[in-house]
């Protein structure tokens, strides 16, 4: 968590950041080492409903960004990445991130979500199989979003979708319901914590010992 926190407190594209938890172990330890936690009703569904229940406390941010705790190796670079079609003057209603898929990870892995793009870097669908179908470079998804703010708060008003529950992603709620999510990538290969297997590679990295 503290990796995650200082990672996104280093970034100078963003003017506050907030830990959002209903979990007071969460909360003890982000106090520990001096950040900031907004705590959020136990009731939400998704990580970003969480997000969007804070964001209505800050009504003078013009954009929401939604940095999970499970990437302890996310970087400036990589969230800047995120931001970058904001920065540049462009407004889609979310961005995500994506990277090579890397550190010995299987695309037939459910674990390891993968996302396919359109000629205009759109998502065109997520899922846990791995797609498109056959051999070639898989794009792994990563568990980061920006949000323009009118349309975290829409996002945030809409119905779960079938596929939204059968593959346990909630971007597709997003994209069922006809959001546009604008795909950056980030060149490097990053190591996400969703699994023991990843956690014991996180542990391994951090101890600069090589990847298994």
């Amino acid at each position: 968590m503290q990796r995650v926190y200082e990672a996104a407190i280093a970034c100078p594209h963003f003017d506050r950041v907030v830990v959002a938890t209903d979990d007071e172990r969460v909360a003890d330890c982000v106090r520990s080492f001096g950040g900031t936690v907004a705590l959020t009703s136990s009731s939400h569904r998704s990580g970003t409903d969480r997000v969007a229940e804070v964001a209505e406390r800050h009504p003078d941010a013009d954009v929401a960004v939604n940095v999970q705790g499970d990437q302890p190796f996310v970087s400036v670079e990589q969230l800047t990445a995120l931001m970058r079609p904001y920065l540049d003057g462009d407004s889609p209603p979310m961005t995500t991130l994506a990277c090579p898929l890397g550190h010995g990870l299987d695309p037939n892995d459910p674990g390891v979500v993968k996302v396919v793009r359109d000629r205009r870097g759109r998502a065109l669908y997520f899922s846990r199989s791995p797609i498109p179908f056959g051999e070639g470079d898989f794009l792994h998804h990563l568990g980061l979003y920006a949000f323009r703010r009118d349309a975290l708060r829409e996002y945030s008003g809409l119905q779960e979708t079938e596929l939204e529950v059968r593959e346990r992603l909630e971007q597709l709620r997003a994209l069922e319901h006809g959001m546009e999510i604008m795909v950056c990538v980030t060149p490097e290969p990053v190591l996400e914590v969703n699994t023991p297997e990843d956690l014991e590679r996180a542990r391994a990295a951090v101890a600069g010992e090589p990847a298994r």
